[in-house]
């Protein structure tokens, strides 16, 4: 893979307060089998402490919204992209009928999130928590903890791929954490660094990645879909296409020669230009200039070498991203 600098994540640790972002819960005896319905992974086969990513998809097999699921001992609590809660929320309410032993909230305003990414974010946050039970959990395990008697809920990983922690806190006790945790050595970035990472990491984006234009298999969630679990919505489009090898567009990062309008076509030549995909997230700075964007599963994937706008482009695989099956692969 071509080298893509601007962050170290192995010297360097990373904050960010993320508490835009959305947070549901389902609790009840049957919010396990519920929300395995209601999304692409084997939501049944995880016990309390335990989690995962999975994909809230339409009838016909078309994204929605990418969370992350954490099992706890009383409920389910579901980290959803920012500004998604409410749609999210009605769209599940719709489908709990009166014998359902279900119940939803949205607590989104009641808690705020705070994200450490980076190889170094262990050790930082061992100032604060015990060092065993950071090093000895699992990505998408949650656990409790106090931090100066302030409950906090600490999740493994920060859903960038990378190490990282979440911490979840009641909003009206956050102040206090984040003096204790912009403290510590370690870089604090804003919502617009956070969506540079986002995007060179390859995680998929609401309004970007994440629309209804495309599915979980080209947006590269492969790891937040099972194929050995029971029917869920959208389950026979997903699995058709799984079968039949029928992915027709993929999702890849495109590392670009200088900058772009992100509303520019993808194209490679081949004795002539020929458009083979579409643009979805892009920032530039002074060193990189960088896009994810869908392209034809025909045309090629990794290593491809494509124009956007005038620009050269090399398609590059990422972290995030994972395709099982692909052309020449």
């Amino acid at each position: 893979m071509t080298a893509i600098p601007l962050f170290d994540f192995t010297n360097q640790a990373y904050l960010c307060n993320r508490s835009h972002w959305g947070l549901l819960t389902l609790s009840g005896d049957d919010r396990m089998r519920f929300l395995h319905n209601q999304t692409t992974n084997n939501i049944q086969a995880l016990k309390p402490g335990e989690g995962c990513d999975t994909v809230f998809v339409t009838p016909t097999g078309r994204n929605i919204d990418l969370v992350s699921a954490y099992i706890r001992e009383e409920d389910i609590l579901l980290l959803v992209s920012p500004g998604e809660n409410q749609r999210l929320y009605q769209w599940m309410d719709r489908y709990i009928f009166p014998f359902d032993k279900v119940k939803l909230g949205d607590v989104s305003s009641q808690f705020s999130i705070f994200t450490l990414l980076g190889q170094k974010s262990q050790n930082l946050l061992a100032n604060y928590v015990d060092y065993y039970l950071l090093s000895s959990r699992r990505e998408f395990e949650n656990f409790a903890v106090k931090i100066d008697g302030i409950e906090v809920l600490i999740t493994v990983g920060c859903n960038l791929k990378l190490p990282g922690y979440n911490l979840i806190l009641p909003r009206e006790k956050a102040d206090l954490v984040w003096e204790k945790l912009a403290s510590l050595p370690c870089q604090i970035i804003d919502e617009d660094t956070w969506e540079k990472i986002r995007i060179i990491r390859g995680r998929p984006a609401i309004h970007h990645e994440l629309t209804e234009d495309y599915n979980p298999l080209e947006a590269g969630l492969w790891h937040a879909v099972s194929f050995n679990k029971g029917c869920y919505i959208g389950q026979e489009t997903i699995t058709r296409l799984n079968t039949y090898k029928g992915v027709k567009q993929r999702l890849w990062g495109i590392k670009l020669t200088g900058k772009i309008n992100p509303e520019t076509d993808i194209t490679i030549t081949v004795g002539e230009e020929e458009k083979v995909g579409k643009i979805t997230s892009y920032f530039h700075t002074e060193g990189l200039n960088f896009a994810l964007g869908y392209i034809r599963t025909k045309a090629g994937g990794e290593g491809l070498q494509v124009t956007v706008g005038g620009e050269r482009g090399e398609v590059v695989a990422l972290p995030f991203i994972r395709h099982e099956y692909w052309l020449g692969k």
